[in-house]
């Protein structure tokens, strides 16, 4: 669907909306408002406190209020403290400091959301009777517990932010290579370990070398069953907002060495080709998960973010105009069935290549994503590679993020996460800044989940505004029965999204403009927003 079409199915949207509120009291309010007498900027001055009518969802004292409407966030990867924490061992609270100051570089870049990797090899960031905690946080394989509950203060300080927590999981490694991992040396598995105590499910691969692993067999009921309930139990347990897996399932090859499944696709195989049920093993993993969230919390989103190629045009007439590695092949994801059955919400496939890379063509292989993604409900985010920036050839423009957002948003695309925090970070070349300025300049809205459209909440109202010790501006509200807020301001032309977030967090203006009127809007968990409220007009001082 192209912005024109997206706006004009808003705006019918909008007219729909407004008709169904007719008897509704927002709209009593809307029928007494008069329209202001021309002034400065086309508004009468107003008094501080003065409140003005409540318009549509689409209004703010009678000016229209528009808000961006993205995904925007980052990967902050544990594994190997790529990203955070910092080191192995660190203490509880240099933990929380770190974590911190990686929110406060999401709000400072207008991010939306933050995928923090949660599982990455079969291990846990809180208190699991699935796994052991992580190495990557308490610097030892014993898994013995750090004292605190880590995954508890990451998601509440997210949401105190106006962030959506995105839980990343790696389903099937159960180790990291040796010596910072435990690699495929049992005797270094701590006692609780699901590989140790089950070795049934367990496969070392790649064999006899220094990179080698330890999986869980996806081709055993028993042990798919054991990690989506490993994932579950932090679904569960904590108010995360999705679900995320990043591109591994069974491995990417290495030369001459086959994946050694060949005892369970004996046992389970039921006549398959090896890699018809390799595909089908993982379909039902991402089928079964997605069900089970639909059960259990049916508000989280489940979202992938796969290698950027199912297949190639050459290999399969429905493929992409690329060359390259093919998921569907070499590590059996069949992304596009994913997408075709519905049994995501979001796809964010990993476009790590440049505009005009010969194997993998940015501008080739989006579009095939946005056709993929048309006509079905699950949205389409893309994967950027932040951390590519600086490399040799293309990869040395800092302009070639810009040119790729571009194309995004010329095809519809509905957000990006970033690869990797360290990344956006260091902003190298100035790339970052760069495509803040001209994209993420302003808040933004993350989009609305569309299997997930429900009734508008109730209209919320903007009772008092006081100025804080840091200049900005502190607004108290009543109503606000939903999960988050929206702010919007006018100063006498349209209205824009100036903040965001959770409903018990602090509503202010970072930045107040002067004789400015605010409205607020609340946004349920799927992104369905409330009518704007009455204006209020701020205190000047």
């Amino acid at each position: 669907m192209t912005a024109a079409q997206r706006l004009r199915l808003g705006l019918l949207l909008s007219v729909v909306l407004v008709a169904a509120l007719a008897v509704g009291a927002g709209l009593v309010r809307a029928a007494f408002y008069t329209e202001p007498a021309a002034g400065a900027a086309g508004t009468a001055p107003q008094a501080a406190g003065q409140v003005i009518p409540a318009g549509t969802t689409g209004q703010c004292a009678g000016q229209p209020a528009t808000a961006t409407r993205e995904l925007r966030g980052m990967w902050l990867t544990t594994v190997y403290n790529i990203d955070f924490p910092s080191k192995q061992g660190l203490g509880e609270a240099q933990v929380k400091a770190e974590y911190l100051k990686w929110l406060d570089l999401a709000v400072a870049q207008n991010h939306n959301a933050i995928f923090v990797h949660v599982r990455p090899s079969g291990d846990a960031f809180w208190p699991s009777a699935y796994a052991p905690w992580s190495n990557w946080l308490t610097g030892r394989l014993d898994g013995k517990s750090p004292g605190w509950d880590p995954m508890a203060f990451m998601v509440a300080e997210a949401h105190a932010r106006g962030l959506e927590f995105h839980a990343w999981f790696n389903p099937y490694r159960g180790t990291q290579p040796a010596p910072s991992g435990a690699g495929t040396d049992l005797t270094k598995l701590a006692p609780n370990h699901p590989l140790r105590l089950h070795p049934e499910w367990r496969i070392a691969y790649p064999a006899k070398s220094k990179q080698g692993r330890l999986y869980f067999d996806p081709g055993i009921p028993a042990a798919r069953k054991f990690v989506e309930d490993s994932m579950l139990e932090a679904v569960q347990k904590y108010d995360v907002d999705g679900v995320h897996f990043d591109d591994f399932f069974y491995p990417y090859p290495e030369e001459g060495q086959d994946f050694p499944d060949k005892a369970s696709f004996a046992k389970y195989g039921a006549g398959k080709s090896k890699g018809d049920w390799r595909r089908d093993n993982v379909n039902v993993l991402v089928r079964e998960m997605h069900e089970r969230l639909q059960a259990l919390k049916p508000w989280v989103s489940f979202g992938i973010s796969p290698f950027g190629i199912w297949r190639n045009k050459s290999s399969d007439a429905g493929g992409s105009a690329t060359n390259g590695l093919e998921s569907y092949d070499a590590i059996y994801a069949d992304t596009r069935t994913w997408v075709r059955e519905g049994w995501l919400d979001y796809i964010v496939p990993q476009l790590y290549w440049t505009i005009g890379f010969a194997k993998a063509d940015y501008a080739k292989a989006l579009p095939w994503w946005v056709q993929t993604v048309k006509g079905t409900k699950v949205q389409l985010y893309i994967g950027m590679g932040d951390y590519r920036v600086g490399e040799k050839g293309d990869w040395s423009d800092p302009a070639a993020l810009d040119r790729q957002m571009a194309l995004n948003r010329k095809y519809g695309v509905q957000g990006e996460v970033h690869f990797s925090a360290a990344s956006v970070r260091d902003d190298k070349r100035g790339a970052i800044s760069r495509y803040r300025k001209a994209y993420y300049a302003s808040p933004a809205l993350p989009p609305r989940m569309d299997r997930r459209v429900a009734p508008a909440p109730p209209t919320p109202q903007l009772t008092a505004g006081l100025r804080g010790t840091s200049g900005q501006l502190v607004l108290t509200a009543a109503g606000l029965a939903s999960t988050n807020w929206a702010l919007y301001r006018t100063t006498g032309g349209p209205a824009t999204l100036v903040s965001t977030g959770r409903t018990g967090a602090e509503i202010t203006d970072p930045h107040p403009a002067a004789n400015a009127t605010y409205c607020l809007s609340a946004v349920d968990r799927s992104g369905n927003e409330s009518p704007l409220s009455a204006g209020y007009a701020a205190p000047t001082a």
